[in-house]
């Protein structure tokens, strides 16, 4: 599907003038409401905005900085923005929430029109039937879906974003030498980079939160049931979930409200019944953090698995926090999680998972795990997982998974019981132990000076998210500042289930005191670059 995008970008390039005087809006670093007060004003049309992202991403993403974040665009974005305009001549009313709002989603859920590849390449021509029903909600709120972005492989990332064969490698639009982080690495450097307005990740171990984190972004992975997985490519059940990226928080709120919700083809969002917000926007106060009580989880961010200009920020973060009106509770510990294991992401879960999900997309190239693992198609560094995943025996019997079922639970028990008996609201620490990795330096990049007796990588595996994934419970990353190499790191805010409304505010009063989010200097503003379309 390359060549779509190519010939988009090419009629787009065509089309566009350069002696026309410049829009008064800059659609660098634009929010949801900077764009729709345009519409409201006449001064630009969706037909426009649309134009002038997909400028940016003819520029940017396989040119000068080469950030390579996106696989594919959707063909009829155009005419979706001509429509919307249609509508909005005739009415005068914005369609909703997000009406003329440009989208990128992670290439690993459904939409309409542009292949769902996962980063694979036996999939690159793939096209599913309908959309997912988060990119449905979009739509129904007006927003437009612009493209899917790049994905490690199968959702199989973390600290980098390289392990795809198909898209090759995201870099970080704040130093390119580096890494994005994964496996939304796509989202959070196109986002980041101003190629749309606002993006979606999904985040089974991490994947919204550490992209975010390194790509200076607000990103939200929120309670496991507030927002439908229908649609969208598994890796394990019980912690997947999709959740907004943006570069402010409000408008990761404004996303987050068009996704969430009840959904009769995903059993977890009956939980979720009760525990919706009317709007996420109604707890953006610039004094959400008065009286908040924050405990400081330091049993996960030692001196031994942390970058020391980490932790020297993070002090800083906790004295920006209560200089914003937050009570630190200074540490804060849960001693049952010193001896509980980390509960594993097992093979039998993914199997099945996985071939729930192939079953129910008709057509689908290699419906199977074992046919995906006897493709040989996949990124060497997976195969071997791969094949693993395909030998697995049922899940209802797999005695690793029974056993990682009881660590979680464990986890959620020890940690309510700490915050109660701390009366703590929600729980801080940084949102990875490390600063981005180089790009393609898998092998030499240790976080300690101590051999690794295990081998392999250990800075690449420096995640501190893996605590609200086992709990499942809310936790977002805000932006914190920026350390070596101006390379961005973020703060991590996790709450109790479906606390979901009080980490947004948090996170809201946190950035509007802090103001750290600039744009990355490898992607500049194209200058008096504006489309002929209405």
């Amino acid at each position: 599907m390359r060549h779509r995008r190519l010939s988009l970008l090419a009629v787009l390039a065509a089309a566009l003038i350069v002696s026309a005087p410049a829009h008064a809006l800059q659609i660098e670093e634009a929010s949801i409401a900077d764009i729709q007060a345009a519409y409201r004003s006449g001064e630009l049309s969706t037909r426009q905005v649309v134009e002038m992202y997909l400028a940016r991403i003819e520029a940017y993403d396989k040119q000068g900085p080469y950030l390579n974040s996106i696989i594919n665009l959707n063909p009829k974005a155009l005419e979706e923005a001509d429509r919307i305009d249609a509508a909005f001549k005739a009415s005068g009313k914005l369609k909703g929430a997000l009406h003329g709002i440009p989208v990128l989603v992670k290439d690993v859920i459904d939409a309409d029109d542009m292949p769902n590849t996962s980063g694979f390449q036996g999939w690159k021509n793939w096209m599913p039937k309908r959309d997912a029903t988060l990119v449905a909600k979009i739509k129904a709120a007006g927003g437009i879906i612009l493209g899917k972005a790049s994905t490690s492989e199968f959702t199989n990332g973390g600290g980098d974003n390289i392990n795809s064969v198909l898209p090759g490698f995201a870099r970080n639009p704040y130093n390119t030498a580096f890494a994005t982080g994964g496996s939304s690495g796509g989202t959070g450097a196109s986002i980041a980079a101003s190629f749309a307005t606002v993006g979606i990740g999904t985040d089974t171990g991490g994947s919204v939160r550490m992209p975010a984190a390194h790509n200076a972004l607000a990103g939200m992975r929120p309670t496991v049931g507030l927002v439908s997985r229908d649609g969208i490519q598994p890796n394990n059940s019980v912690r997947d979930t999709a959740g907004p990226m943006a570069r402010n928080v409000t408008d990761m709120a404004l996303l987050l409200d068009a996704i969430a919700g009840i959904d009769p083809t995903d059993a977890a969002t009956l939980r979720a019944k009760g525990h919706i917000a009317k709007t996420y926007t109604a707890v953006l106060k610039k004094d959400a953090l008065k009286g908040a009580r924050l405990g400081v989880l330091r049993q996960i961010f030692t001196a031994k698995n942390t970058d020391p200009r980490i932790l020297a920020n993070f002090e800083k973060t906790l004295a920006e926090l209560k200089a914003a009106g937050a009570v630190i509770v200074d540490p804060f510990a849960v001693p049952e999680i010193e001896t509980l294991p980390r509960a594993p992401q097992t093979s039998a879960r993914r199997k099945d998972d996985m071939n729930r999900y192939l079953a129910a997309h008709p057509g689908i190239p290699y419906p199977s795990m074992e046919a995906i693992a006897a493709s040989k198609l996949a990124h060497p560094l997976h195969q071997v997982r791969l094949e693993a995943d395909a030998a697995a025996g049922p899940v209802a019997t797999d005695q690793e998974t029974i056993k990682g079922l009881e660590v979680e639970e464990a986890y959620r028990v020890a940690f309510t019981k700490a915050m109660n008996a701390n009366k703590i609201d929600a729980v801080v620490f940084p949102t990875w132990a490390q600063l981005p990795v180089v790009n393609g330096d898998r092998n030499t990049q240790l976080m300690t000076e101590e051999a690794n007796p295990k081998g392999g990588v250990t800075g690449l595996g420096s995640s501190l998210t893996f605590v609200g994934s086992t709990l499942q419970w809310p936790a977002l990353s805000v932006p914190s500042g920026y350390l070596g190499h101006g390379l961005p790191v973020g703060l991590q805010i996790l709450g109790r289930a479906w606390d979901d409304a009080k980490i947004v505010g948090y996170a809201y009063a946190y950035e509007q005191a802090t103001r750290y989010r600039r744009p990355p200097a490898s992607v500049p503003a194209l200058g008096p670059v504006v489309a002929k379309g209405g």
